[in-house]
């Protein structure tokens, strides 16, 4: 996985993010938005739009934030 969403994104869902991902990868559902890791290209678009900052490199999320690696896995096994 290449960026993950993490706690910021909760109930904010700004959107800036799918409009500039160039792969669309990026999934949004009534809690947050999602990065799909199998499709994700870790261009780091959708980082720098962020308004809230609430995407990483997956290995620079803070350790507060380590369980929405996870969440985000979890919510595309959910969807296969």
């Amino acid at each position: 996985m290449a960026f993950v969403i993490t706690s910021a994104c909760e109930n904010e869902k700004a959107g800036e993010c799918i409009e500039t991902c160039p792969v669309d990868c990026i999934v949004e559902d009534q809690k947050q938005m999602y990065i799909d890791p199998d499709v994700c290209i870790d261009c780091g678009a959708c980082e720098a739009v962020c308004p809230v900052e609430a995407i990483y490199p997956e290995d620079e999320v803070p350790e507060s934030e380590q369980k929405y690696i996870q969440i985000n896995r979890d919510f595309f096994k959910s969807r296969s």
